[in-house]
């Protein structure tokens, strides 16, 4: 029995260590270079050198954690460092952060509808937060993910959007109030500036993306991608707004 249990031992250390070696095969098979982040992710120009690096770092280590997983499409690797760069932008401040409730990564090679069919009419979902039987996983568009970050002046980024849901559900509700960010006592100051923002839009004088009237959590993420994509401009037009989601973002308590 003891000689049972030593090689059985063995045989686990082998296999931890064969495991831990496939994963690092897996991760460096994907080079994130400087020259492919500058040319494609906006946010990292402005990083300086060594919040640069650290960008890097992160990205590499989301797809060691993250499994990305194509259906009925194929997936290069800019394609996968783009889905880790959407994910690492929201949250880039935050030393210790990891999306530990996200397993998986689904890509879709087009809009879906909620039967998950990529063909014909009434398909409208771009990307999607899984409940139910996808709990723990995201399911995205790759014709939405390569759009997100090819296009830098339409304040829209599907894939920062689907991972602030996923940032806002991490204390149980998407609601649009991301408690893990934002300090209990200024809940209130939040909801109250949501409604005043979301009043303008009705009234057609707000460049904010319509489809944040559709409730509160919708509204977080379109005012993320917002401020990630233009922040200059949202700065101009919404001052309140981007003083609250630069501190919110920036890891400064509010």
């Amino acid at each position: 029995m003891l000689y049972l249990v030593i090689l059985l031992s063995i045989i686990g250390i082998a296999f931890g260590i064969i495991k831990k070696k496939s994963k690092n095969i897996v991760a460096e098979k994907i080079l994130v270079s400087d020259d492919v982040l500058e040319q494609q992710i906006l946010f990292f120009t402005t990083l300086s050198p060594a919040d640069k690096k650290l960008f890097k770092q992160k990205i590499t280590l989301f797809l060691q954690q993250v499994i990305i997983t194509p259906v009925n499409t194929t997936l290069s690797n800019l394609d996968k460092i783009l889905i880790a760069a959407g994910a690492v932008i929201p949250v880039f401040r935050f030393a210790q952060w990891e999306y530990f409730q996200l397993k998986e990564v689904l890509i879709y090679p087009d809009t879906f509808n909620m039967d998950f069919v990529t063909t014909g009419e009434d398909r409208n979902i771009a990307g999607l937060v899984g409940t139910g039987v996808f709990e723990g996983k995201m399911l995205l568009s790759k014709a939405a993910l390569q759009h997100s970050f090819n296009n830098n002046t339409d304040k829209r980024n599907t894939i920062i959007h689907e991972f602030v849901h996923l940032i806002d559900k991490t204390d149980g509700d998407t609601d649009g109030i991301p408690h893990i960010l934002l300090d209990k006592q200024y809940a209130l100051p939040w909801l109250n500036l949501i409604h005043e923002e979301m009043k303008e839009m009705l009234k057609g004088n707000s460049d904010i993306d319509d489809y944040g009237l559709t409730n509160k959590a919708e509204f977080f993420a379109v005012a993320a991608e917002y401020f990630f994509e233009c922040p200059n401009l949202l700065q101009e037009k919404h001052p309140r707004l981007f003083d609250i989601l630069q501190k919110i973002f920036l890891n400064e308590r509010v």
